[in-house]
């Protein structure tokens, strides 16, 4: 199907620009279900996006429109086929705030130069929560026209069914049921004739020629202003300082008092931390439907900051409603040792060795950054031409002693060692988690195979990190 996918978008690519591709790459999956690639020619690039969802496209490309006549930084559409669910746009890079953050080392700080581009996000704000509301068709939304009491309803049970039950917190069903109606229905008294976002995060702030673009806003509808400012101060990955967090809260604040008049910031303020914990509820079902049900530890990670995001509210802000069974609900996950250490295992630097068989493609990482290491081991010398061997695999000796007769296997293994190598330390030093090596070759199954093993050997030797080693043709062949 993903081949199918590429044609379709390489048909699209060539029509809109009239070159042929000279590249186009998978991108890293991300926590939608829309499938995202790379395509290059010699004179253009462009990001193609498949999506089965129609509705879903057709609030996106409506909503780009919108928000780019309305002055907003978001991606251009370049071409668009909604009889196949794919389209073409703009490509901005792969830059986004969160890369910035981490990259700089600025993950959790309070420095000058994150409160600077803290303050130029919230600047560009208003371009789409109010100058982009106006005049906007909120019928073509998705999957709803507003954040309203059904839309928070659904948040809240994705809370309990996906977080709440698969973390094993006991609670009792109707008095939290009752607790969610009463929040829900207190959160829409709130003013909300604005556009709202949905998922402004720093995975979706890009930074390309020192311009902030945005990008993902297909579940944008009608909403409270109080919703996206949650989203981007709350956001467990970038860890921002609580000092931080009140600090750009009162910026934000400010800038809207400049557009609107009547604003009243203690009006703002009243609903702002129920805003704040309705976004955290629904960040950490998606942790756990992505880490819990679906395997994806990555995930699981930004439960302690939730976490932490939880404890200080518990012990700093005085709700307006009382939320009796919820509130019990936290204080068992602030208390829940479990769930704090969860992530530990994740923080130590774990290599992914994978050999493979380029007829099947290279095989996909599903981890937030994506990257890494892919070596093609086609020009060295092949067992597989040979009878005797065609049968055995890089693991038996037979082969293993063809290939280390071989000066060309000898060469190309010491040139990677030392890569990699020196990347492990950088890794380690800039305390990253995950790096993935791949070893191709036509069938995946002795010069790969051969090298993943290698190579795994002489980085327990020589570097002492995790490894974990996946043979995918062997493994198949097996099942």
């Amino acid at each position: 199907m993903k081949k199918h996918k590429k044609e379709l978008l390489s048909d699209l690519f060539r029509h809109w620009c009239g070159e042929e591709i000279t590249f186009i790459n998978s991108l890293p999956e991300s926590g939608s279900n829309r499938d995202y690639f790379r395509l290059k020619s010699m004179h253009h690039s462009a990001i193609g996006v498949y999506n089965a969802d129609n509705r879903e496209n057709k609030a996106f490309i409506y909503l780009s429109e919108h928000l780019r006549k309305s002055d907003v930084n978001v991606p251009g559409l370049f071409e668009v086929n909604l009889d196949k669910n794919i389209y073409l746009q703009e490509d901005l890079g792969d830059v986004t705030l969160f890369n910035w953050l981490e990259e700089n080392n600025f993950i959790g700080k309070s420095t000058h130069e994150v409160k600077d581009i803290y303050k130029r996000v919230i600047t560009e704000m208003p371009k789409f929560q109010i100058r982009a509301a106006t005049n906007l068709d909120f019928s073509v939304s998705y999957p709803r026209a507003a954040f309203d009491y059904q839309s928070m309803m659904w948040d809240l049970n994705y809370f309990k069914h996906y977080f709440l039950k698969l973390a094993g917190i006991r609670f009792d069903e109707q008095y939290l049921e009752e607790d969610f109606k009463h929040l829900a229905s207190f959160l829409t008294e709130a003013d909300s004739d604005y556009f709202l976002f949905r998922d402004f995060q720093s995975r979706n702030i890009m930074l390309k020629n020192n311009e902030l673009f945005f990008i993902d806003y297909q579940g944008g509808r009608k909403g409270a202003l109080h919703y996206d400012l949650a989203s981007l101060l709350f956001e467990s990955k970038t860890a921002l300082p609580f000092d931080l967090k009140e600090e750009m809260r009162e910026f934000y604040i400010s800038k809207i008092a400049e557009i609107i008049p009547s604003f009243k910031s203690q009006n703002f303020l009243k609903y702002y931390f129920g805003f704040v914990l309705i976004r955290i509820m629904q960040a950490m079902g998606a942790y756990g439907y992505r880490g819990y049900f679906e395997r994806k530890t990555m995930f699981l990670r930004s439960i302690p900051q939730a976490i932490n995001d939880l404890e200080w509210i518990l012990s700093n802000v005085k709700f307006p409603v009382e939320l009796p069974e919820l509130t019990k609900c936290y204080q068992s996950i602030c208390n829940s040792s479990g769930l704090r250490e969860i992530a530990n295992e994740d923080k130590i630097l774990t290599v992914y060795i994978n050999s493979f068989s380029y007829k099947k493609g290279i095989p996909p990482d599903y981890s937030e950054h994506g990257g890494g290491y892919v070596f093609d081991c086609r020009a060295l010398p092949n067992p597989g031409r040979y009878e005797e061997y065609q049968n055995l695999t890089g693991l038996d000796r037979p082969v293993i002693q063809f290939l280390e007769k071989e000066e060309r296997v000898t060469d190309f293994l010491d040139t990677i060692f030392h890569l990699i190598e020196n990347s492990l330390k950088i890794y380690q030093q800039r305390g990253f988690t995950r790096l993935s090596i791949n070893f191709g070759c036509t069938g995946g199954q002795h010069r790969s195979v051969y090298s993943a093993e290698k190579t795994k050997q002489f980085i327990e030797n020589n570097v002492g990190v995790k490894v974990i080693i996946n043979h995918r043709e062997l493994e198949h062949k097996e099942q």
